[in-house]
């Protein structure tokens, strides 16, 4: 009979030799680990992908709040140019740019959440389905060798029971008990284990070989999934770049001055016209300019004795239809207010006669302290002087023909303050005395006055006969009333 080849052991003294150092759970526990690992780290990249997205979501936003500050129109903005040159074209750039930035930035969480993300979600599913695939067949593999090795186990230790009632009772061995075929069955067993751990060695194996590709595959996807992302962000970084750089552009391309001409040609009927010329006083047309009593009779310089000194001084005189003699330093309207320095109402003062250059005119200013005096003028010329003496003897309220530097013989120099001037001039006076209050024998003058008391007369002879009764009431002061 064939004998039959069984597995051979050397012989040792103790049993460990039924169970290897090299322990496939171990391995199988350390695998699991690592795509723990792995399938951590990619959650980590899609936890970073996810805040992102949202970080652009929110800019997305943000950038809409951004735009609310300069959505409205500007205020006063007939100030600016409304074409696109100008401010108004810079605003428009910011809102069109700012809306820009918000659409990039929502279309880039679109992307990132639509293109990027689920790349490293399916990497993710991949290596927990890894996972699971190890766990299942290392698993199965693991249970197979643990069953073989216990059964070999139980065979030895009835191998060394069985072999213990042989030494100790030989006729008492049964045949089932009987060593050798003990034996025979734990290298049955032996050798069913051995291919077990064999197949279990094996599957491992590959296991640990495929490894390298999964974890190559997994490296490979999360460059590819990063560079994706990169890209994404890159777009979104040049098109943010490319909106600031419109806008600063937008602003650098306004000339200096092109807001301002703007301005002057739409406001040129308010503004300034530098090109025009500058007003002057002879332009200017006012109410009642050329209204007959603003005309002087007469004007022009006169010199009058000082009552101090007896001196002549120059200054400007006008005689004006409202009938008044005024006295100015100049003729310069403008330098200072020009208010009178001395006016006469006329019809109530005497004027001389021209002796030369000069004549005289007695009378009292308007002021509230004014009293009557004596004033003696002086002209460039006698025919100036005639001129004028003309002017003011046509308004004035009496008139004779003494010289300058006389003794007056005027009756107004007689009259107290409460007795009215003759408003008139006389004609050429005779020796006809005049009626009064007393007797009043003939004038030296041509013009009489009336008075309060008597007057002696003169041995010279009128030459015109004097103006009927004297008494009759004299015109009325425009100041005073009187």
């Amino acid at each position: 009979m064939a004998s039959t080849t069984l597995p051979t052991r050397s012989n040792t003294a103790d049993n460990d030799d039924l169970i290897p150092d090299e322990d496939s759970s171990e391995a199988t526990k350390l695998f699991l680990e690592r795509l723990q690992a792995w399938k951590h780290a990619c959650g980590y990249l899609e936890d970073y992908i996810t805040a992102t997205e949202k970080l652009a979501a929110t800019d997305s936003k943000e950038y809409e709040k951004i735009l609310k500050t300069v959505n409205n129109p500007l205020r006063e903005a007939h100030h600016f140019d409304s074409g696109p040159g100008g401010i108004a074209g810079l605003f428009e750039s910011l809102r069109t740019n700012t809306q820009g930035l918000s659409n990039s930035s929502a279309d880039t969480a679109k992307t990132l959440k639509a293109s990027v993300l689920p790349i490293f979600e399916r990497l993710h599913a991949e290596i927990k389905n890894k996972s699971k695939e190890v766990n299942k067949s290392a698993g199965k593999g693991a249970k197979s060798v643990d069953k073989a090795r216990t059964a070999t186990q139980k065979h030895v230790e009835l191998l060394g029971q069985h072999s213990a009632t042989f030494d100790t009772n030989l006729s008492g061995v049964k045949a089932a008990e009987d060593p050798y075929v003990t034996h025979r069955q734990v290298y049955h067993r032996l050798h069913k284990q051995v291919v077990e751990e064999n197949s279990n060695r094996d599957d491992m194996l590959a296991v640990q070989n495929n490894f390298s590709q999964f974890e190559t595959h997994v490296l490979q996807t999360f460059q590819q999934g990063l560079a994706q992302f990169d890209q994404v962000l890159a777009t979104h970084a040049t098109q943010a770049r490319t909106h600031y750089s419109t806008i600063v552009g937008t602003s650098q391309q306004i000339p200096p001055q092109h807001e301002w001409n703007g301005f002057l040609k739409r406001n040129s009927n308010t503004l300034i016209d530098p090109s025009a010329p500058k007003r002057t006083v002879e332009s200017i047309g006012f109410a009642n300019q050329e209204h007959q009593a603003t005309k002087p009779l007469i004007a022009g310089a006169l010199e009058r004795k000082g009552k101090v000194f007896k001196r002549y001084e120059s200054a400007y005189w006008v005689v004006t239809p409202s009938k008044y003699m005024h006295e100015y330093k100049t003729d310069d309207d403008f330098a200072k207010d020009p208010t009178p320095e001395n006016s006469l109402y006329l019809p109530d003062c005497l004027v001389g006669a021209v002796e030369e250059n000069r004549f005289n005119v007695r009378g009292k200013s308007t002021g509230m302290l004014a009293t009557t005096k004596e004033y003696s003028f002086k002209a460039h010329t006698a025919e100036i002087a005639k001129q004028w003496r003309d002017v003011i003897a046509s308004v004035a309220g009496v008139s004779n023909n003494d010289a300058p530097d006389s003794v007056p013989s005027s009756p107004v120099a007689a009259q107290t303050e409460s007795t009215p001037i003759a408003t008139h001039v006389a004609p050429a006076a005779t020796a006809t005395p005049v009626a009064t209050t007393g007797t009043v024998p003939v004038a030296t003058h041509a013009t009489p006055v009336a008075t309060t008391g008597t007057v002696p007369a003169t041995t010279e002879p009128a030459s015109a006969p004097l103006a009927a009764a004297t008494t009759a009431a004299a015109p009325t002061h425009p100041t005073t009333g009187v």
